[in-house]
């Protein structure tokens, strides 16, 4: 059961990315990110009967409000890198959550990595130049600038680093809250959170909300898969499978590169995929050390 769980949590994932990035080829990246969470705020309305509100700790609506701000954020700077990056890169860049994590343990946790975790993080690093086509006499330096300078892996960055943030208060108002609560709240929360960005960032000029109206259909289906992925994220994270999943989720860079491949005719598929199993090898380096 366990396994379908994280499974479908891969596939709603990978499927939502594709739905995003499909919409952000059109429409503003804040537009969208609003849209879906009017999505998911209509989904949790009715299931707001179900959640025992006078029950709900202090302790819990921080948490999830911390979580749902940093979610918000990171889903927009997830949306902006779809817009300017391949589908087959922004998977497997999935594989620097594991980096960044291990960053973060060494400056707020003063976990030091032991020598496997610095050889996987090393792994992780080679493998991404594979994503990018070489140039002509360029040197193994300039690729990493490449990589590290392009836009929309920069905000891919951001996006990991947000949600690898927000993992902590929202595992936490997962055990004060369960799944159910945490999830509905989550998108509640976020609703208001992403039409204020919406109003306080959005050029002047960009197309309004009701350029959606053609777009409907994928804005409701991004809805959909967002909170079903949202929701077995929280099962998950109820069940204490952390590093059981993280090590599955890296999965879901081979899916999002087929998908890539499929769906936006994107090329360089072999070397990708290449990169694919050299992250993901790093990956699991990481998760066992």
């Amino acid at each position: 059961m366990e396994i379908l769980i994280v499974l479908g949590r891969v596939f709603f994932a990978s499927f939502a990315n594709v739905v995003q990035k499909q919409l952000s080829q059109q429409h503003h990246p804040l537009l969208i990110v609003m849209a879906s969470y009017a999505v998911l705020s209509v989904i949790c309305l009715p299931l707001l009967f179900f959640i025992p509100i006078n029950e709900l700790s202090t302790a819990f609506w921080l948490n999830c409000l911390l979580a749902a701000l940093l979610d918000m954020a990171g889903t927009l700077f997830l949306v902006k890198s779809l817009s300017t990056t391949d589908l087959s890169v922004f998977g497997p860049l999935n594989a620097y959550k594991v980096v960044i994590s291990m960053v973060l343990a060494f400056f707020f946790l003063n976990e030091i990595p032991n020598m496997q975790g610095l050889t996987g993080i090393f792994i992780i690093i080679i493998g991404s130049l594979f994503l990018f086509p070489p140039k002509k006499s360029q040197n193994q330096q300039h690729r990493l600038t490449q990589l590290f300078t392009d836009k929309g892996v920069q905000y891919r960055f951001l996006s990991i680093l947000l949600f690898s943030i927000g993992t902590l208060p929202l595992k936490n108002a997962v055990l004060a809250g369960q799944a159910l609560a945490t999830t509905v709240f989550w998108c509640l929360l976020g609703f208001p959170l992403a039409v204020l960005s919406y109003r306080l960032f959005t050029p002047h000029d960009a197309p309004g909300p009701k350029q959606l109206k053609i777009a409907m259909p994928h804005i409701i289906t991004l809805g959909a898969l967002m909170f079903l992925m949202q929701y077995t994220t929280m099962i998950v994270l109820s069940q204490t499978l952390i590093a059981y999943s993280l090590a599955l989720f890296q999965l879901s860079m081979v899916l999002q590169v087929f998908l890539g491949y499929r769906i936006f005719k994107e090329q360089n598929i072999q070397r990708r995929l290449l990169a694919c199993f050299i992250m993901i090898t790093g990956s699991l380096l990481v998760l066992k050390a």
